[in-house]
Parts: C-alpha cells; structure tokens; sequence
C-alpha cells in the first residue's frame, strides 16, 4: 500500500502583509491533504500542526504543487527539522523542467481535467480573515483533489496538459513515478 501524501497550505496572510517574498514571516491557516494510505482527505488548523508532523514523517513521499517553492518554505518555520528533506514531488517542478516555465495548476487542471480550481490564494486568505472556516476547508480540499487527480493523471498517462497564452492546448511530458526515495529523515518531533 502506497504511503504517499498529496499536500497543499494556506496561509493567514500574503506576501503583501508582510512587505514581499518573506515565506518564514507567512502563518499557515490550514494544512490539508490526501493519504494513500488511508483513502482519507484531513485538515489540520495551525494549532493542529504538531498532530500532523507524524504523519508526514512517516510519508514515502509528499506530493503536491509548488510544495518546494511555497508549501515547504512556509512549513520549515513551524517545523523542528528541515521540511526539504522529506521525499517531495513537486508536480509544478516537473513540468518546469519539461517546458522551461511554470505553469499555474489551474491551467494545467483545465487542460487535463476538464476542471478548475474552485478560487485563488487571496480568495483562502480572506475566507480565513472573517472566519469562515468551512469555506477555507473546502476551497484547501478542492485544491488537494484537482493535485491528486493532476498527478494520478500523469502517473498513468505520462503526460499532461496546459494552456499556453494563446489558449491552445499543449501537452508536456512528465515523470511522476516513485524514483530511488531519499533516506527518511530522522523523526525531530518525538521526545528523545
């Protein structure tokens, strides 16, 4: 049984609150994700992140969209450890490498999927602001199923799609398969 997880954050704040691109001075809102191993979908609030980090370590690897440009940096000021060093597809990163440009996971949801995301990180971040926090859940969530669809849809086909500026639509090759994993990483949030 697969151990892999699907991740995706939201934050409390942007990067316009905090005077630009300070990813340790943005505070996380909500965590969700996908387990494999479960066939669950969670959420995880900021106070709930020590109750998360098990999880993680425990993961074969943590997949999501912009995880090592955005997820991951925002993750290591709550995390004892490096949050990098965890096994980690970036499906944003490997496409990247393809075309040679980054590409928004809402282009490539429409293009593979027929689907959309249901808002945009602003959207999360004001939801957050009036409390609204089953709206959070769900837009976080939605975000969570269109990566593992995103991904599953790779992982089978070897391939996916955007739509390039000119709206037509362009398929990239992709590598989403479980390569030679890193060591695990030592468990930092257990009592030694």
């Amino acid at each position: 049984m697969s151990k892999e997880i699907v991740l995706d954050i939201e934050t409390q704040n942007s990067f316009a609150d905090v005077g630009g691109a300070f990813h340790d001075k943005l505070k996380i809102s909500i965590v969700c994700l996908y387990d494999y191993a479960t066939n669950e979908y969670s959420s995880y609030l900021e106070r709930e992140l020590p109750q998360l980090w098990p999880r993680l370590e425990r993961a074969d690897r943590i997949i999501g969209y912009n995880t090592k440009g955005f997820d991951n940096l925002v993750m290591n000021s709550y995390y004892t450890g490096d949050f990098n060093s965890f096994p980690n597809l970036d499906l944003l990163e490997e496409i990247a490498k393809t075309l040679g440009f980054r590409v928004k996971l809402d282009d490539v949801a429409h293009a593979t999927l027929g689907i959309g995301k249901s808002g945009h990180g602003l959207q999360a971040i004001e939801f957050y602001r009036k409390g609204e926090m089953e709206k959070l859940k769900k837009y976080c969530l939605d975000d969570v199923r269109i990566t593992k669809e995103v991904y599953e849809y790779g992982l089978q086909h070897g391939f996916v799609s955007f739509f390039d500026r000119m709206g037509g639509k362009r398929d990239v090759a992709v590598d989403f398969s479980r390569k030679a994993l890193a060591p695990q990483p030592i468990n930092l949030t257990l009592g030694f």
